[in-house]
């Protein structure tokens, strides 16, 4: 493991944190280049998880971790650059969906290619092998540190 300046390894957080915004650099960077300059990251907790059907704020904000009014804040910055629109609901007509318009969908797609392509990179330095236990590994940590609430409420349960 590579050392830091003062002679210790950089711990979880330096290494997940480095990551993101060395990924976030290549996604954005990449989106401007394509024809999507007006995204930022912070639009990602939308746009990450929607497909063409949509899905309701309260599902966004599920998903993302976010809290609902945060989401309506992205949404109305993403609809007013033109890549979400609200629509009714078709299982409940009082409810809304966020839902991509063609704008949007071109903008995941690219997002969605340039991050496959960044992970394929990845996958070829490390090898298959290497890379899928590095994955599995990662996609572990961070789900159990996501439920680290939990398990801390656990622990101090008689």
């Amino acid at each position: 493991m590579t050392k830091e300046s003062g002679g210790r390894a950089p711990d979880l957080g330096v290494l997940a944190g480095r990551l993101m915004r060395a990924l976030q650099q290549e996604l954005f960077e990449r989106l401007a280049e394509q024809g999507h300059p007006d995204v930022r990251p912070r639009h990602g907790t939308v746009l990450a998880f929607l497909d063409a059907e949509g899905l309701r704020a309260t599902e966004l904000s599920a998903r993302s971790g976010q809290h609902k009014q945060i989401v309506g804040t992205i949404v109305d910055e993403l609809a007013a650059l033109g890549y979400v629109r609200r629509e009714p609901d078709p299982a409940d007509r009082r409810a809304k969906r966020v839902v991509p318009t063609e704008r949007g969908l071109d903008e995941i797609a690219k997002a969605r290619a340039i991050l496959a392509a960044a992970e394929e990179r990845h996958r070829r330095a490390l090898g298959d092998e290497t890379y899928t236990v590095f994955k599995d590994a990662f996609e572990r940590v961070a789900r159990d540190q996501t439920a680290w609430r939990d398990a801390d409420a656990a622990e101090r349960t008689p």
